[in-house]
């Protein structure tokens, strides 16, 4: 149980870690603070998939990365809020893997190519009401939407699928064999 606690407790340090650290390195992209924002630690939120660690060490590593990089209130609650919201909703469909594996394409079962989709969701519907807030333009949400859709279907999507791909063939990186 010791083995176990220590274990879930370091992966989540470990992934709040690489969030925080990603995030700001992102944050010298050019596009990352203008109308797409492109966080490429947002790839990272397809671990939930693997492990219920990473739920906690996203949550935190987005607080973390907006605390670090200036963001307002509005933003460090509810885009963290957005991140915990995804990962759960990511940790849910590891289920939907179990029941569906005859379902897998390309050696992925359904579930997996569904985990980058509750942080689009969650991203997405949510961080248009922060920004418009945050810009005071609350006529652009349908704008700040369709931005925030985009970078999240490139880092969550694009980058996440690639990750989860890559890890999948390492199910020992989490305790599993």
């Amino acid at each position: 149980m010791k083995k176990t606690f220590t274990r879930q407790l370091t992966t989540a340090a470990a992934v709040a870690a690489l969030y925080t650290v990603l995030s700001f390195a992102s944050s010298f992209i050019p596009t990352v603070g203008g109308v797409f924002q492109f966080r490429v630690s947002e790839a990272l939120t397809i671990l939930p998939y693997f492990t219920p660690a990473a739920i906690p060490g996203l949550f935190i590593g987005c607080l973390l990365s907006n605390l670090i990089t200036g963001a307002l209130p509005y933003d460090l609650i509810f885009g963290s809020l957005a991140t915990l919201i995804g990962a759960i909703g990511t940790y849910a469909l590891r289920r939907l893997s179990e029941n569906t594996s005859h379902f897998s394409q390309n050696g992925l079962p359904l579930g997996a190519w569904l985990a980058p989709l509750p942080p689009i969701a969650a991203n997405t519907i949510i961080m248009p009401f922060v920004i418009a807030k945050i810009s005071e333009m609350p006529e652009s949400i349908p704008l700040f939407a369709f931005s925030v859709f985009i970078g999240e279907i490139v880092c969550c999507g694009g980058l996440g699928l690639l990750l989860l791909a890559a890890l999948k063939k390492h199910p020992q990186l989490f305790g599993h064999e």
